[in-house]
This record gives C-alpha cells, structure tokens and sequence, in this order.
C-alpha cells in the first residue's frame, strides 16, 4: 500500500492545512493508504512549501506542488490525484463528477 506524504512550511502556519487534507485523505483511502505522513519542511531551507507526494514500491510521485501549481489543491483535484496513483480505477463519487465535463 502507498504512503502519503504531506511537507508544509510551519512558519506558513499551515499545518491546519496539512491535518484537513490528511484528514480528507485518510477517510477516502481507508482501505488503499498505508499512512498519511505530515512532514515539516525544514525551516531555513524550505520557506513557503506545501509538497503532497505518494510514495509506493515503484517509486515517489509528485501529485501537489503548491510553488509549482501555484496555490492549494481543491480536494476533489487532490483526491483524484491521488488516487490515480495509490488506487487506480477507485470511484470517487462525487469527485469524479464534472472530470470529464472540463
């Protein structure tokens, strides 16, 4: 099973952040994670990060990069992404909706 892992900047305050997505994640993905990790980023190397990866046997993937994307995820965007890597073909109910309609 794959792990989650969740890097925030703690100067950024954003470890509320980080627990509601782990929160979010776990409760989706009881059956499918491992463990959901929350992770802070080192102080003086990391300012501003908030970094969701998965981790499995193949690998570490990148599903959410907030200086990259340029912001936060919305769950529904999250949960898809993380699912298309730690649970493929998972249906997702109402997060899968509107998907194909973009």
């Amino acid at each position: 099973m794959s792990r989650v892992v969740i890097t925030y900047c703690v100067k950024c305050k954003w470890l509320l952040r980080a627990q509601w997505y782990a929160a979010e994640l776990l409760q989706t993905f009881e059956d499918d994670l491992a463990e959901v990790a929350l992770k802070p980023a080192a102080k003086d190397v990391e300012a501003g990060v908030f970094r969701i990866d998965v981790e499995s046997a193949s690998g570490t993937t990148s599903v959410w990069n907030r200086k990259r994307e340029g912001g936060f995820p919305e769950i529904t965007d999250l949960k898809r992404r993380v699912r298309d890597v730690a649970a493929p073909g998972k249906p997702l109910g109402h997060a899968d909706k509107g998907q194909d309609e973009s």
